[in-house]
């Protein structure tokens, strides 16, 4: 947890007050979707529980960002619907209704003020996940809100009466409880040591919902080339990075950074939801768009300065990404191109395979990197089954699914806390108003 020190948060946990086992509201899961949508449902007269297995809430928040945590992002909200990859669309309403600008000020009429980096991304002032976490813990005491902690959910089930929630605590324990509406919030599969071991699919399916395929997202992936470890280090900004499977099924710009195993960056992070194991990544160091002119340049060079190494010239392509000098003597040896060849003697066969090369660099993909480093979950509860306006179950009335859980997930730079938090509040909205036309004010 690196230098967290959970005694440092202030708790909420009643551990020594006896719980009634009866609630208007149960919400499994103390994440930011969990908490939040506890606080934004928060009544008077209403009894509201959050259940969480781990021994504190926000294990999983604390680590966010590198401890930083990115809340969300700057812009108009209607862009940000580009950043889930497929699904976007189905966020429209909760996205629309509580907005970045929202959520910013949320925490600054708390007392935490809020910095945006020149990349877009919005962080707290202080750059301390723990001072998100405390103001969510302290807001959830104000309003009377009773979170269990160290509660392991085994089963649930659906009743006459609404559901019924069966927990183990560390002792082996068996604690029962009963409500008449439930949130699951009980996100994805990454980072497992935070407790996001995906106990929520299997609960979701017992009670008739599907859940499309799950697998790491926002991950680095492997690659087969193990010369790939003399690049490790290099970063290269704003690049054309395609992915093909038997054809070209998408094509993205963005950062790439090679690892002693592969790649990572903010490009191949946001496409990873979209890479398979087989698949082939092409780097464009320079636009295919441009191949003929870069041709052209070629000749000039092996005309004009024709004794000159041919990895001296590369170093100066011009208009492009800059080259560092182990990639261009990756490049050239992955083209079968003698290391010290002047441009004179560059062949056209070589010329060829060196343009291929520049334009669309090959890189098969053997793996991803794995839940323990994959920042969100690709897949999750099927959005078919669930309303956009209300984030409630169309299958099981009372049920609401939030933020990971649900097969939906964003591109790196705070969008997948932003959709935590939006969806949560759109739930607690519906859960609200389901209250209001039960008892109607008089």
């Amino acid at each position: 947890m690196s230098n967290i020190d959970p005694a440092d948060l202030k708790r909420t946990e009643v551990t020594r007050k006896a719980f009634d086992l009866k609630f208007d509201l149960i919400i499994i899961g103390a994440g930011p979707a969990g908490l939040f949508c506890a606080i934004s449902s928060a009544e008077p007269d209403k009894k509201i529980l959050v259940l969480e297995k781990n021994s504190f809430p926000g294990r999983k928040l604390l680590i966010t960002g590198s401890c930083h945590c990115n809340l969300t992002h700057d812009g108009d909200v209607q862009a940000f619907l580009d950043h889930y990859g497929d699904h976007g669309r189905f966020l429209r309403s909760a996205l629309q209704s509580f907005t970045n600008l929202d959520l910013i000020a949320f925490f600054e009429e708390r007392g935490l003020a809020m910095i945006r980096e020149e990349c877009g991304k919005i962080f707290p002032a202080t750059m301390r996940s723990k001072d998100v976490l405390r103001i969510l813990t302290d807001e959830l005491e104000t309003d009377g809100i009773g979170i269990k902690c160290e509660q392991d959910v085994k089963s649930i089930s659906r009743t006459d009466e609404g559901f019924t929630v069966r927990c183990k605590n560390r002792h082996g324990e068996d604690h029962i409880y009963q409500s008449h509406l439930l949130v699951m919030a009980t996100g994805g599969m990454s980072y497992p040591a935070t407790g996001s071991t995906g106990d929520g699919y299997g609960f979701i399916r017992s009670l008739g919902h599907d859940v499309a395929e799950v697998a790491p997202a926002l991950t680095p992936v492997i690659v087969k080339d193990p010369a790939i470890l003399d690049l490790a280090g290099i970063s290269l900004s704003d690049i054309i990075i395609s992915l093909f499977r038997n054809r070209k099924i998408k094509e993205v710009r963005g950062d790439v950074l090679f690892t002693h195993q592969g790649l990572s960056g903010p490009g191949i992070l946001d496409l990873s939801r979209f890479i398979r194991a087989g698949d082939t990544i092409k780097l464009s160091f320079a636009p295919a768009s441009e191949r003929s002119a870069l041709e052209m340049w070629l000749l000039q060079k092996a005309g004009q300065d024709g004794s000159h190494r041919l990895k001296s010239v590369l170093a100066d392509l011009p208009s492009y990404v800059p080259l560092p000098a182990r990639l261009i003597k990756w490049i050239i040896e992955r083209c079968d191109i003698p290391e010290d060849l002047d441009c004179a003697h560059l062949t056209r066969e070589m010329r060829i395979l060196l343009l291929d090369h520049l334009t669309g660099f090959p890189l098969i993909v053997s793996e991803l990197g794995g839940y323990d480093i994959a920042m969100v979950t690709r897949g999750g509860a099927s959005l078919k089954d669930i309303n956009p306006k209300t984030m409630q179950s169309r299958l099981v009335s009372g049920l609401y699914l939030i933020g990971e859980l649900l097969d939906v997930d964003g591109d790196t730079g705070g969008y997948n806390l932003q959709a935590a938090f939006s969806t949560a509040k759109l739930a607690a909205r519906s859960i609200k108003e389901d209250w209001s036309m039960r008892n109607p004010p008089c």
